[in-house]
Parts: C-alpha cells; sequence; structure tokens
C-alpha cells in the first residue's frame, strides 16, 4: 500500500516513523515533511490545496491513504473534496470529514454535541462579537479563575485562563472586539474552570466502532512549574499514572461510547483519529475539548508505545473491520521532552545550526521545525526538535532521555525540565 502523510511537524515524522515499520507498506511520501520524514520517506511538494495537482499525484502514486496530521485542512474539508472525486474513490483519508471535523474547529459545536449526548464537560456560555456588553456582564457573574476560549482554530493558544476579573474583561475585548485570534475569536467560549489534572485519551474509529490507543499528559505552559502562556506543547508522558482501569472505564462508558454513538446517530461520517482532552476533577473524567487529529508532541509519547501495526488499522477502517483488528501496547513508559527555539511562543530566530550528536538507539529524535541548507540541519520554527525515551516509569523514562536533550544543540535551545514531575509527585503520595 502506498501512503501520503500530510504535515511538516513532530506528529508527522512520528506517524512516518511509525508507518515505515508497517509489512503492508510499498511506498511512504510525506508533504511538506521536514529533514526527520526525510529519514523514513520521501519529501514531495503537493499543494493539498490545490486539487488537480493533489488529485494528480495520488493517482500517479497509487495513494490508498492519506493521512492527515494538522487539523485545519480537516477542518477546511480537504477529504470532502477527495471523497466526492470519482476518480479517487479507491483513496482513504485518515481524518474526518468537514462536517466531523466541527468537534475541533468550532468549540460552541463540540459543547452542544456534548450536552446532546450526556458528556461530561464544564458549564459555559458563547457569545457573538456583537455581544461583548452580555459577555463582560456574564463574567462579573461567575467567580474566578475565568476561561475564555477562542471558538475557532487558533494554533492550540486561543486558551486563556485568569484569576482577575480586569483582565478577563479587557482579554474579552481583546478577543471579541479586537479579532485577536482573528475569525477564530468571532465567538468566544467562556467556561467554567475545572479542578483537576489534564490527561489526553486517543482512539481511532470508523464512525462505529473505535480501538483506543495509549493515554497521555502534555504539558502546555512554557515555563517550569506551569507557569507562563500556552504553547503548542513542551512535552508529555505515556501512560499517564493516575489513569487506572477504574477511571478509564468512566472514559469509556461516559465519554469515548457516548461520543462515538452520537456522531452516528447524528450521521456524522467519521474515519481516523479522535483526541479527547480530559480533566481529572476528583477521579470523574470531564471532556475540555476533543481534536480531530494526534496531538503534537503527544503522538512522538504514544506511537512509540504502539506495538501493533498502524498501516493495518488504517486497513481496518477502509475495509470495515476495525473491530477485528487487536491492539498491542509497550507496558514501559515513554517521556517526550521538546527542544523550542529561544523566545517561542513569541517571536525567534530560525536558521541556528543543529548538532544532534551521537544516535545511542535507546532514544528517539523528531524532528518539527527544522531544515536542511547546504548540507546543514538548521533551525525552522518554534518548536524545533523533540526527544523521546522509554523506562519502566516516569522517572527511568526521563533518565533516558535527558542525556539527549542535553546532546542536542543549537544556539538557543530551550526545554522544560520539570515535564512529569508533577506525575512523579502524586505518584509518590498515592504510594504513601
Amino acid at each position: 500500500m502506498n501512503v501520503l502523510v500530510i504535515g511538516s511537524g513532530g506528529r508527522e515524522h512520528a506517524l512516518c516513523w511509525k508507518l515505515a515499520q508497517s509489512t503492508l507498506l510499498e511506498a511512504l511520501y510525506a508533504t511538506p515533511g521536514n529533514p526527520g520524514t526525510a529519514e523514513v520517506a520521501q519529501n514531495v511538494d503537493v499543494d493539498i490545496n490545490d486539487h488537480k495537482a493533489l488529485k494528480r499525484f495520488l493517482l500517479e502514486k497509487n495513494i490508498r491513504f492519506v493521512v492527515v496530521g494538522p487539523e485545519t485542512p480537516l477542518v477546511e474539508g480537504l477529504h470532502d473534496r477527495i471523497a466526492l472525486d470519482e476518480d479517487l474513490q479507491n483513496v482513504v483519508v485518515i481524518g474526518p470529514k468537514a462536517k466531523g471535523a466541527m468537534l475541533e474547529g468550532s468549540k460552541a459545536f463540540a459543547k452542544k454535541f456534548m450536552k446532546r449526548h450526556n458528556v461530561p464537560t464544564a458549564a459555559y456560555k458563547s457569545f457573538d462579537r456583537g455581544q461583548l456588553e452580555e459577555a463582560i456582564e456574564y463574567l462579573g457573574a461567575i467567580k474566578a479563575p475565568y476561561v475564555l476560549k477562542a471558538d475557532g482554530l487558533a494554533g492550540g493558544k486561543g486558551v486563556v485562563i485568569l484569576n482577575d476579573i480586569e483582565e478577563a474583561k479587557t482579554e474579552l475585548k481583546n478577543m471579541l472586539a479586537e479579532a485577536k485570534f482573528g475569525d477564530a475569536s468571532n465567538k468566544v467560549i467562556i467556561e467554567e474552570f475545572l479542578t483537576g489534572v489534564e490527561l489526553s485519551v486517543f482512539i481511532i474509529t470508523n464512525g462505529r466502532s473505535y480501538k483506543l490507543l495509549p493515554s497521555a499528559k502534555d504539558h502546555k505552559r512554557i515555563g517550569e512549574g506551569d507557569t507562563g502562556p500556552n504553547t503548542g506543547g513542551m512535552g508529555a508522558i505515556s501512560p499517564v499514572p493516575f489513569a487506572n482501569k477504574e477511571f478509564m472505564d468512566k472514559v469509556r462508558d461516559q465519554v469515548i461510547v457516548p461520543t462515538v454513538r452520537g456522531l452516528h446517530l447524528e450521521g456524522i461520517p467519521y474515519q481516523g483519529f479522535l483526541f479527547i482532552g480530559l480533566m481529572n476533577v476528583k477521579g470523574e473524567p470531564y471532556v475540555i475539548e476533543y481534536n480531530v487529529r494526534m496531538g503534537d508532541p503527544e503522538t512522538q509519547a504514544v506511537l512509540p508505545r504502539l506495538r501493533s501495526d498502524l498501516l493495518e488499522l488504517f486497513d481496518g477502517i477502509a475495509t470495515g473491520t476495525l473491530s477485528e483488528c487487536h491492539i498491542d501496547i509497550d507496558d514501559r513508559t515513554t517521556s517526550t521532552i521538546v527542544l523550542t527555539s529561544a523566545g517561542y511562543p513569541g517571536p525567534y530566530e530560525k536558521g541556528k545550526e543543529i548538532n544532534i550528536g551521537e544516535d545511542t538507539g535507546k532514544t528517539l529524535v523528531f524532528h518539527a521545525g527544522t531544515e536542511k541548507k547546504n548540507g546543514k540541519l538548521l533551525t525552522n520554527g518554534g518548536r524545533v526538535l523533540s526527544v523521546t525515551g522509554y523506562g519502566k516509569d516516569v522517572e527511568h523514562a526521563l533518565k533516558a532521555t535527558f542525556p539527549i536533550v542535553q546532546q542536542v544543540d543549537f544556539d538557543g535551545k530551550y526545554f522544560r525540565t520539570d515535564i512529569g514531575a508533577d506525575l512523579i509527585r502524586s505518584s509518590q503520595k498515592t504510594k504513601k
């Protein structure tokens, strides 16, 4: 089978790395890809927004699966365009059509969907651009912390949590009146603040049946101790120690099953990954958000634990046999540490030379914001690389990961040293 992976980040490198191991694979392509994907796939320059060019490539290369890494092409209807083309009926897109992608493309849509299907989530109210005064009045009627969310896609940066009412009002004006996040904040969700610990749960589904992938915990904020602004993700741990059988049974019964059933009942076709962002509130799962693709950097922690053939799961979607597929998970823990350019998530410089150093074979280095020029590997983004290591638990996984993190060298390299520290502390308290 021939596969095209769309995207250029660490998630896409991890997807290509995993797909390259499949015995079912014949040829693997990535567009636009990065220097990491080039090690396991052939990078190609295909404009996915030019349907004629994309169609020509899919037919010339006899592509069976198009795996969409990022959310934007799905929200913009890439799957729909391929499905509507009679000449591309043999092409299977891993990622939902635009209607299903609304679960991520609109937080208001997702919230209403959850309410209809009794999926536990925080109380909320949504406000359009013309309802600024009503939104400010609503802020004054609720208690801090204040959770403000841009309704649309904002690159993982459209959520603001503030304790001060005046700051919250100012931020609300910035989002609604000043279009801080562009069209994404044409509508803003004001949400109840939930106290608990976050985790991410991933499934692969054909819209009826599903298979559960390993859980993970992302660390979003830029600073040590979860301080500073949100980023695309600074590191991840898989599995999440507190996500035991009792808790995951609740996730299955209260979240996953009603979500998949709801998609089917509403006639929303869905095939691909579904990322469910959860909050563990005193042992009860609440959904914070849906993402209609794998996360980044969670993918770099989750896929290394998947022993099953990923392409076989995709084939299960294509042939209607996903329910018969077997999922085999590595019992070990993985830790993923993201290395960023100085200044990220604000302005940062590019073009810094990278020296990854010696490959020990004990860790995985996934490329994100990198490029090759004149034979040199250079920084080309805010999140540059991620390093993933294995261990029997969080502490041992981190011990395997950090030596390579320290070994990688480029000017302005930044990373958090406390990824997973919160999980270690909570595990120690549980043992006591």
